[in-house]
C-alpha cells in the first residue's frame, strides 16, 4: 500500500475507494501486520473514521467467521490502537450526555471511578506485589478486585439496556464484539480473585491476569466513549434513553451513582403523583415519601440483603455510622466486606439460611461512637428466609443515660 501513500497528498474522500481501503487495513491487521505500519498507512489515506463506518467493519468482521479468544483479544486491541485519536467528534450530540443523570452521563461517571482503581490503585498494589508477594500486599489486591467486580453491573447495564436498542437500529458488529470482551473481562476478574484467594506462590500467573485486566478495562473505557456511546447517542430516542435510565436502577451501578435524577423536559414525571402513591400494609397505610422519611428519620442505620446476599436498600440518614454510597445497591454483601471479615459474614448468613440463628449482635469501638451491630434474619409467615437486617446504632447517648426524665426540655 505504501506507492498508494506516495502517490497522495490528502486523504481519500471517495467513499467506495474508501471503503475498499479500509477494509484492506482491518485485513491487514487481522494478518498480523505491524499495528504501526498499519496505522501510519490508515493516517495517511483515511485520517478520521466515524462511528458508523467502524459499526460496519466490526459488523462484517462478525459476519467472516469466528475466531479464537487469543486472536479475537490481539485484534480488538489493535482496533483501539488504530483508532485513538481517529474518530469524528460528533459536537451535535454530546448535549445530553452533559446532562447529570442521563445514562450515559452515569456511565462516564462510573468510568472514571474505574480508570482511578484500576491504573492509580490495583497498578500500584501490583507494583508492590511484583517486588514482593507478602500477605499484606496480596490482600490489598484482593481488596481492589473485589471492588472491581462491581464492573458486572456496568458491563450488565450497556449490554441489557443499550445493546438491544442498538440491534433494533441493526447495529450488531459493536454490540457483539464489546460483549465479547466484557466477558473476558469479567472472567480474568474472577480468576485473579481465586488466584489470589488461594495463594500458592502462582506470582507470575497473577501478574498476567492482573496486568491483562487493567490493560483491558482501561481500553473498554476507551471504546465505550469513543464509539459505544457517540453511536447510541446518534441512534436513540430520547424516549428510549428515558426507558434506560427507569430500567438501570434494577442492575444497579457501579463504584458511583447518577449525579442526579434525569428527567428531560417533556418526558417529565410528576413527582408528586410518584411520592404520594400509597402502600398498604397490614399496620396501616403510608405514602412512599412518608416511608422514605420515617426510615431515614430513624436513630439507627438499617441495611437490607435478599436471600442471594445482594444489597437492596439502606436507609439514609443524617449522620450514618458506616459511610454508603448508592454503588453498592445490587452488589452482593460479601464485596462489601474486606477480605479479612468476608469469613464471617459467610458464616452468618449460613446460620440464618439454615435456620440455626434468627439474630447475632456485635459491640465496637468506632472512632469515638460505641457501635452495636445487629442482624436479623428476615423470614416471611411460612418461615422462608428472604433476607437479612443489618441495624446499626451508636450507643454511647444511650449508656451515658442516668436518673429519670418526666418533662420536656
Amino acid at each position: 500500500m505504501s506507492e498508494i501513500i506516495n502517490n497522495r497528498e490528502q486523504v481519500i474522500t471517495n467513499n467506495t475507494e474508501r471503503k475498499e481501503i479500509l477494509r484492506q487495513i482491518f485485513k491487514d491487521l487481522h494478518n498480523g501486520k505491524n499495528i504501526d505500519e498499519v496505522k501510519a498507512h490508515f493516517n495517511a489515506l483515511i485520517g478520521k473514521i466515524t462511528i458508523d463506518e467502524i459499526s460496519q467493519l466490526q459488523h462484517d468482521e462478525m459476519e467472516a467467521g469466528d475466531l479464537s479468544i487469543a486472536e479475537m483479544q490481539r485484534i480488538y486491541h489493535s482496533h483501539t490502537e488504530l483508532f485513538k485519536g481517529s474518530i469524528e467528534v460528533m459536537d451535535h450530540i454530546q448535549k445530553l450526555e452533559d446532562q447529570p443523570g442521563h445514562p450515559v452521563h452515569t456511565f462516564k461517571l462510573e468510568n472514571r471511578e474505574l480508570d482511578k482503581l484500576v491504573n492509580e490503585k490495583l497498578q500500584v498494589h501490583l507494583d508492590l506485589f511484583v517486588q514482593e508477594d507478602s500477605t499484606e500486599n496480596v490482600y490489598k489486591l484482593i481488596e481492589d478486585i473485589n471492588l472491581l467486580l462491581d464492573i458486572d453491573k456496568h458491563f450488565s447495564r450497556k449490554e441489557n439496556l443499550i445493546f438491544p436498542y442498538l440491534e433494533k437500529y441493526g447495529i450488531f458488529g459493536p454490540t457483539t464484539n464489546m460483549w465479547r470482551i466484557d466477558d473476558f473481562i469479567r472472567d480474568a476478574i474472577k480468576d485473579a480473585k481465586q488466584k489470589l484467594t488461594t495463594y500458592q506462590n502462582e506470582k507470575q500467573a497473577i501478574i498476567e491476569v492482573i496486568t491483562f485486566v487493567i490493560r483491558e478495562v482501561t481500553g473498554m473505557i476507551y471504546k465505550e466513549e469513543n464509539i459505544l456511546f457517540p453511536m447510541a447517542l446518534k441512534n436513540l430516542t430520547e424516549d428510549e434513553w428515558v426507558k434506560i435510565a427507569n430500567e438501570s436502577d434494577e442492575i444497579g451501578f457501579c463504584l458511583t451513582g447518577p449525579a442526579e435524577e434525569w428527567r428531560p423536559g417533556r418526558n417529565a414525571i410528576d413527582e408528586k403523583s410518584i411520592t404520594e402513591g400509597y402502600i398498604k400494609m397490614e399496620t396501616g397505610i403510608l405514602s412512599l415519601k412518608q416511608l422514605e422519611l420515617f426510615l431515614n428519620h430513624l436513630p439507627v442505620d438499617i441495611t437490607f440483603i435478599d436471600h442471594e446476599d445482594v444489597v437492596r436498600y439502606f436507609s439514609h440518614g443524617k449522620e450514618r455510622i458506616f459511610a454508603r454510597t448508592k454503588a453498592v445497591i445490587g452488589r452482593t454483601v460479601q464485596n462489601c466486606h474486606p477480605p479479612r471479615s468476608v469469613h464471617v459474614v459467610e458464616e452468618l448468613l449460613a446460620d440464618f439460611k439454615a435456620g440455626r440463628k434468627d439474630t447475632e449482635d456485635f459491640y465496637i469501638k468506632f472512632r469515638d461512637k460505641y457501635v452495636y451491630i445487629r442482624y436479623f434474619a428476615v423470614r416471611d409467615e411460612n418461615g422462608q428466609y428472604i433476607g437479612t437486617l443489618e441495624f446499626t446504632q451508636n450507643i454511647d447517648p444511650i449508656q451515658a443515660i442516668e436518673g429519670e426524665k418526666r418533662i420536656i426540655s
